[in-house]
């Protein structure tokens, strides 16, 4: 029965990863009040721009509101993300991030309990429905308001100048996105077209994460360069635990691990939890998990790149083999990228592994590189799709 597929909708696993994150953030700052812990504040803007740029990219779901999924709308998420990312990686890149998340919890949230209390299919629709749908309007009420009161810390003062509040608004605001999760995952289980009405159009679940992740890597290379040149100073730390949080969504989301795809079962799902929990702790208190996730990561990148290859020369695969025309042309250029992925992301564990193993210059390069080969895979994905869905006689 552990083994058994869990269906989980995407919206829920964001949802349980923030709540997560903000019980560890929460304890952190109960820590840092005693003088037991550092603190590192711009790990905090960053990790929560990233989780709503996920939000945003995988589900349409704004700050301000749920919109079409469109090219405009993966921008803006994409906006978000990057600027969370830089947000991580430099520690002096602080104001425009904490500006831009009191914007989005602020505000954003306040338009969000309006909408909640006016729109006719919302707050009086639920009160008819009665059941889970009370616990709904209880849990949102609870996360719009509890958002702008962590907007407002944010904006009177950074979260540990207010240890006292702030602990205790975070760890409430934490334990309300828990329990909006396990409402909403209660209706979407009553309700599931509900759930695949957000999920289906635009890229999916897969897509986006290859999406995000090729974002990170550009970034992360292209800030490399600099800083190995002593341009500007750098948190590893965040950094680590930034891909880690990554890793844990893509586990939850679809089962998807950085060494091979497993059936989303509770123990995957478990591993997920775990590896969120771990990253979030990395990004907010510097260096305490730096080593360990370090070689974890570096562990990953060289078994899931070795597996893959493996997976590949066993198979024997010969992706244009009785295929013809388009579709064969585009499926060699398919075999080709997961071969440069895979080599890549095992050049990147040996540089983690072997410290000085390759020259932190050319690693910027090999991360930006990996980051673009990661969207080209999204384009040749995407136009397969579309291939999908055209009658076969019309390829």
């Amino acid at each position: 029965m552990a083994l058994k597929k869990v269906d989980i909708p995407l919206e829920v696993v964001i949802l349980l990863t923030g709540g997560i994150a903000l019980l560890i953030t929460g304890s952190v700052f109960f820590a840092v009040s005693r003088g037991g812990l550092p603190y590192y504040e711009n790990g905090f803007y960053g990790l929560f721009l990233v989780i709503v740029a996920m939000q945003t990219i995988m589900l349409g779901k704004t700050p301000f509101g749920d919109m079409r999924k469109s090219p405009g709308l993966l921008i803006a998420g994409a906006a978000v993300a990057a600027v969370g990312i830089l947000s991580c990686f430099i520690p002096v890149f602080n104001r425009f991030p904490r500006l831009l998340l009191i914007v989005l919890l602020g505000p954003g949230s306040l338009i969000l309990l309006g909408r909640m209390c006016f729109s006719p299919d919302k707050f009086r629709a639920w009160i008819k429905y009665g059941g889970t749908f009370r616990h709904l309007i209880v849990s949102c009420t609870a996360v719009y308001c509890l958002s702008m009161l962590i907007a407002l810390i944010l904006a009177t003062g950074s979260a540990p100048a207010a240890p006292a509040a702030a602990t205790v608004v975070i760890i409430v605001y934490g334990i309300a996105g828990l329990y909006l999760a396990g409402v909403l995952r209660t209706i979407y289980r009553t309700f599931p077209d509900a759930a695949r009405e957000h999920e289906e159009n635009g890229l999916s679940a897969d897509q986006s994460m290859i999406f995000l992740t090729g974002i990170f890597m550009i970034i992360l290379g292209t800030m490399l360069i600099p800083v190995n040149l002593g341009l500007l100073p750098f948190s590893g730390s965040a950094q680590v635990g930034l891909l880690m949080v990554i890793f844990a969504v893509q586990m939850l989301a679809t089962g998807s691990t950085p060494i091979g795809p497993f059936p989303r079962s509770w123990p995957v799902i478990a591993a997920g939890m775990v590896f969120a929990a771990l990253g979030v702790v990395s990004c907010i208190v510097p260096d305490i998990l730096l080593k360990p996730l370090t070689l974890l990561v570096g562990v990953l990148n060289m078994l899931g790149g070795a597996i893959s290859l493996i997976k590949m020369l066993s198979e024997r695969l010969r992706p244009a083999e009785g295929i013809q025309g388009p579709l064969a042309r585009l499926l060699t250029k398919l075999f080709a990228v997961r071969l440069a992925l895979n080599i890549l992301g095992m050049m990147f564990g040996a540089s983690v592994l072997v410290p000085n193993l390759i020259h932190g210059l050319i690693m910027g390069v090999i991360l930006a590189a990996n980051g673009a080969v990661l969207l080209y895979l999204l384009r040749i994905l995407v136009l397969l799709d579309r291939m999908q869905a055209v009658p076969e006689g019309n390829i």
